[in-house]
């Protein structure tokens, strides 16, 4: 049958892996995080205000772009006014086909749109470049559930992540 093998003398150096690998996740979640509150030259300059908001809510699911192009206007808590007048603590913003990602959101019909915002959600918060009325900005289809509402409905240029 044969002998048993002793492998006790083969060992090698001790490599202490933990160490290792907590820095190496450590080094990947902070290169692949966005910063918390983005601030470029788009959100800084364009429209005529800029705020730091929260999403409050998504009444109803983002409809499919497959048929048509549309502004989706949202609630936001305004938590900080950067530049404008804001006239209230909750404010209506239209954003331009939002199940799209911010950065490919652009196209021949929406005018300058942008940002680095992946997905909305609601409790998400935004650093936005607004321009006002919407529809002084935007002339196709909204879908506005809080259409009986009054107020001044905001068109979102650039919609960046942002924080408290």
């Amino acid at each position: 049958m044969g002998a048993a093998l002793d492998v006790r003398g083969c060992r090698g150096p001790e490599v202490k892996t933990a160490p290792l690998a907590a820095a190496a996740t450590l080094l990947l979640a902070a290169c692949s995080q966005a910063p918390k509150d983005e601030v470029d030259a788009q959100v800084t300059t364009l429209g005529d205000t800029e705020i730091t908001g929260q999403v409050v809510e998504i009444p109803q699911p983002f409809p499919p772009n497959d048929l048509y192009n549309y502004a989706y206007v949202l609630r936001y808590r305004v938590l900080k006014v950067h530049r404008g007048n804001p006239a209230r603590d909750e404010i209506l913003v239209g954003q331009y086909n939002p199940l799209k990602p911010r950065d490919r959101v652009q196209d021949d019909v929406s005018g300058k749109v942008g940002g680095h915002v992946k997905a909305i959600r609601a409790g998400d918060i935004h650093r936005m470049a607004l321009a006002s009325p919407l529809d002084q900005y935007w002339m196709g289809g909204i879908i506005d559930s809080y259409f009986e509402r009054p107020g001044t409905r905001y068109w979102a240029i650039w919609t960046n992540p942002g924080a408290r």
